[in-house]
């Protein structure tokens, strides 16, 4: 640093040197551009996400649901697989084997809406009471199971929006909050149709457990009834022949009887 006297007596100041700070100030940096975003490779992305949606909504389950049945129905009146089961399917086997494939078979018409009495009037022709009663009773909790399976993946969250009548409302918390007890009421009361009280209740919030037990304990009787007049018919004046008949008959009368009583309620009650 200069620190002199000129002649003139004042003083000579020298320029201060650069500031070593001037070296050290930021240096603006560029940004770096991100890499460009491939609208090609998202556009295919956000459509199958889109697909994916549509295809997972609850009305495009029930769509699917609607046509598994209509194909089921149409391929009983194509093909009329009862028969087949009438005349004893597959034709190689016989005994135990024979009524596995019986009951595997009976689980799949009764979704396909084939009516259970004359798939029961088959497994006793074709398997006796005790092997036949046992093939008929697992191919109905079979048939129950798929139905209810079918209905609760593909068609509970399309129809459960749909429960806002009084009747509809009070049948869907009665078999919520009693599932067992209303199955089992409904599996022994003849007029009911088998199917119906499957997607009923698939559509409600009933258990799996109580949804099979009720339908096992509740199918016995009349599956019996119609599985030994199967096996008896040969002989329609047994007494075995004469008491299944009874029993098939029986319940349809009461079950008669308690609607005419209901009904008749139910009218005297209006008029008043």
């Amino acid at each position: 640093m200069l620190d002199a006297h000129t002649r003139s007596g004042g003083t000579a100041t020298a320029a201060p040197p650069a500031a070593a700070t001037e070296l050290l100030l930021p240096v603006p940096v560029a940004p770096v551009p991100a890499p460009p975003v491939s609208v090609l490779g998202a556009a295919p992305a956000g459509a199958v996400a889109r697909c994916a949606r549509v295809l997972l909504s609850p009305w495009s389950r029930f769509s699917l649901l609607v046509a598994l049945l209509a194909a089921a129905g149409a391929s009983v009146l194509l093909f009329e697989p009862q028969h087949l089961l009438a005349d004893g399917w597959p034709p190689q086997l016989g005994g135990a084997s024979a009524a596995v494939v019986f009951a595997v078979a009976y689980g799949l018409c009764t979704v396909a809406f084939v009516p259970r009495p004359l798939l029961n009037l088959a497994a006793g022709a074709l398997f006796g009471s005790q092997l036949g009663l046992g093939a008929a009773l697992a191919g109905t909790v079979l048939g129950a199971g798929f139905a209810f399976g079918l209905g609760r993946v593909l068609g509970q969250d399309a129809l459960r929006p749909l429960l806002r009548g009084r009747l509809l409302t009070a049948a869907d918390g009665q078999l919520s909050r009693h599932g067992m007890r209303s199955m089992l009421a409904a599996r022994l009361f003849p007029g009911l149709p088998f199917w119906g009280v499957n997607y009923c209740a698939a559509i409600s919030r009933m258990g799996w457990v109580p949804f099979l037990l009720a339908t096992a304990l509740g199918s016995i009787p009349n599956t019996a009834a119609y599985v030994v007049a199967g096996a008896q018919a040969s002989a329609p004046t047994s007494p075995a022949f004469l008491i299944a008949l009874a029993g098939i008959a029986l319940p349809m009368v009461a079950a008669a009887v308690l609607t005419w009583r209901k009904r008749h309620h139910l009218r005297s009650r209006k008029a008043r």
